[in-house]
């Protein structure tokens, strides 16, 4: 329950700077939770008007006052004063100034409730850019209601705001104060049926209770009357609806044309069609679409080899400086095998993953991201999906945890499911180290044609082998999981702009940071566990293998060298890790991996980047050389004397790796979304299934 007070909620489109205002107003006075018995973002703040303590709640976006997805039914239901925990007194509309027509629809309809409001106008900045002028004064005059120019990252017209709702809280608005447009005469009789039962109501109010009385927590016998009064007057939910919206935005087009000063669109608008005669072509723009993934991914390789080649001769060379300086202690070997090895896991792979959101956000702001979304729309139909289906499955090549909570704007329940389901699939950046040092392992450095890496085909293999099994897995489940729901399909398409080049840049190093945040976290205290458990042991073995080691340079002191990599090697299966590798050995050897890829793919359940910190804290206990990581796993051998990283090993390493279900995280929030542990255990077992079968499929096929 919220506290006592003046309870204000902010409501506006999706992307229209909400959260900013939000962020302005209240400050660091925030608490974050979730909406009762939904999966939804609730955020109130303290804000100061005057003498009037005041809570602000931050309502989800949503674009009318005709619900899809579940967090629009949470903003209606609050608007609609039907949520049984949460109440308004006022309502802070905010509107982006830059796409005003669109924005008025929501507004008029929030003006029709006959509740105290106020609008601020947000992206003032933008729109100025644009050459839109808006006349406030008018736009105030013909709404009925105060408005306010805002722009709440410079802080600018807060003031006037807090004025605004101060004035509004004091004189609200009279219930008789003319409608936008008159929603009496869309089902007049229906309407006076029902005020009957709820004198107070608006006519607007009214409307909404004949359309969505059922989803309101209303007794049997209200639902009943209210069911009679909607048969008896033939009241007709589509028709009503059709009407309302028609006057609507024929009154919002009146006032766009008083109120609104416009540059003329025709050329620009022309110039995007043109060019999407192009890209959105039948044959022309799929052809299109796969030459821009393949060029992702071959600048993926192409572009960071030289700071990736850099960074790691710079840790080899520290690895081989603190060897020489530092005296032979169980800290030093903390330090070099422990702390350095893991850091070197993290920095190597930051240029590749800078790179990768760099070319994402630049598809984004171009305004083609949006293509990919219309081109892929009739494919994803055809498994079960929508073309609003590619955008959490595209972000799913970041992180799977952000893109499955996007999946919240796909309205249809069960196409929502599907794409949480198989979003996982997508290969994401925690993903990306264990290809790159697998690939570098058992790919050579070819060049086609001089400018085709067969690295980055592999590469871009992979990444298509993630999205066809997702697609596939989809076709499968769509069959199980039985919610019928009709679906549409509706985008709107940017005009194409010039990429923001400081956008791009922030992004880059925003993801950079986050990963060596975040996943650098992780990396580091799973290596330096990893080097506890590789570097000790049960007593009586550890003694063991000293005492062996001791004997065989006594009897044997010209090969040194030989018995201290036998001894580091058995020191390493006798560790408590190795016990733990060894024992999990048999399950996975049928798949080409040995008791070392064990370890690191149960580490990989943490976070799957921990596969190369694993190997580079593995491999440095044991050998004492200062190689590289990856000259250390092309020279490790089984005891047979064949190469653990075959190619046979190494690509079924990597067909695990592209579909097995390693992240608690990703688990975690599918649980949260769904509201139930059984899709989380249907897809971690699915996955991991599939992922266990294809690796032997493919081990067996190739070895």
């Amino acid at each position: 329950m919220l506290k006592a007070g003046i309870h204000i909620a902010l409501v506006g489109n999706p992307n229209c700077g909400k959260s900013s205002l939000f962020n302005a107003l209240t400050g660091l006075n925030q608490k974050v939770g979730n909406f009762p018995g939904v999966t939804v973002d609730k955020k109130t703040g303290e804000l100061a008007l005057g003498g009037h303590p005041s809570t602000l709640i931050d309502l989800p976006g949503t674009y009318s006052f005709y619900p899809k997805r579940e967090d629009e039914w949470v903003a209606y239901k609050v608007l609609m004063g039907v949520d049984l925990e949460m109440h308004t007194d006022v309502i802070l509309l905010v509107a982006d100034a830059s796409n005003l027509k669109r924005n008025l629809l929501f507004c008029s309809q929030i003006i029709d409730l006959k509740k105290p409001v106020v609008l601020a106008l947000t992206m003032n900045d933008l729109a100025a850019k644009k050459g839109i002028k808006i006349d406030i004064e008018g736009l105030q005059k013909d709404l009925g209601i105060p408005v306010v120019a805002v722009d709440a990252r410079k802080n600018k017209g807060l003031s006037e705001l807090k004025n605004a709702l101060i004035g509004i809280i004091e004189t609200p608005r009279s219930k008789n104060q003319e409608s936008f447009i008159d929603n009496k005469n869309l089902a007049s009789t229906a309407i006076d049926a029902f005020k009957i039962l709820f004198p107070t109501t608006s006519d607007y109010a009214a409307l909404h209770y004949l359309m969505h009385h059922e989803a309101f927590p209303l007794d049997k016998e209200m639902q009943e009357k209210i069911e009679q009064i909607e048969i008896d007057n033939n009241f007709n939910h589509t028709k009503t609806q059709a009407q309302e919206i028609l006057q609507r935005y024929s009154h919002i087009q009146e006032i766009m044309k008083n109120r609104v000063t416009e540059p003329d669109p025709t050329a620009k608008k022309k110039r995007t069609d043109q060019l999407d005669n192009i890209f959105l072509h039948r044959v022309g723009g799929y052809a299109i679409l796969f030459a821009v993934l393949f060029i992702l991914f071959q600048s993926v390789f192409w572009m960071a080899r030289y700071p990736m080649d850099g960074i790691e001769w710079i840790f080899t060379n520290l690895t081989t400086y603190l060897n020489t300086i530092l005296p032979n202690a169980w800290w030093e070997d903390l330090l070099v095998n422990g702390i350095i090895a893991g850091l070197g896991g993290i920095f190597v792979f930051i240029p590749q993953i800078m790179i990768l959101f760099g070319l994402i956000t630049l598809l984004e702001d171009t305004g083609y991201m949006a293509r990919i979304s219309f081109l892929s729309d009739k494919l994803m139909r055809k498994v079960g999906l929508n073309g609003k289906s590619v955008m959490p499955m595209i972000s799913g090549f970041a992180c799977a945890v952000p893109a499955i909570m996007s999946a919240r704007n796909i309205e249809n329940k069960k196409e929502r499911l599907l794409t949480i389901m198989v979003t996982p699939f997508m290969s994401c950046s925690a993903r990306l180290p264990v290809y790159t040092i697998l690939i570098s392992l058992v790919i050579d450095k070819k060049i086609y044609f001089g400018f085709l890496s067969l690295q980055g085909l592999v590469m871009m293999g992979l990444y298509l082998l993630g999205i066809v099994m997702a697609l596939l897995a989809s076709l499968v489940l769509k069959w199980f999981i039985r919610i019928k729901e009709k679906s549409y399909f509706i985008l709107e398409l940017p005009v194409y702009r010039a990429p923001r080049w400081k956008n791009v840049g922030v992004t880059m190093v925003q993801k950079a940071q986050i990963f060596v945040r975040d996943a650098g976290k992780v990396i580091m205290i799973i290596s330096l566990l990893l080097w506890f458990l590789s570097s000790y042991g049960p007593s009586h073995k550890i003694e063991k293998v000293e005492q062996t080691h001791t004997q065989q340079l006594t009897l044997h002191p010209e090969q040194k060298l030989q018995i201290d990599k036998i001894y580091h090697s058995q020191k390493l299966e006798n560790s408590y890790a190795g016990m733990l590798g060894k024992s999990i050995e048999p399950v996975i050897a049928p798949l080409g991996f040995d008791w070392k890829m064990g370890i690191a793919i149960v580490t990989s359940f943490a976070a799957r980047e921990v596969f190369v910190g694993t190997m580079a804290t593995l491999y440095s206990v044991e050998a004492s050389d200062n190689s590289s990581l990856t000259e250390k796993l092309q020279a490790a051998k089984r005891p047979d004397g064949t190469a653990v990283y075959s190619f046979a090993a190494a690509v079924s390493l990597m067909i695990f790796y592209v579909l097995a279900m390693q992240c608690m995280s990703t688990l975690a929030v599918v649980k949260r979304e769904t509201a139930s542990w059984k899709w989380p255990a249907i897809q971690f077992f699915m996955m991991t299934g599939l992922a266990y079968l294809m690796s032997w499929g493919v081990y067996s096929l190739l070895k």
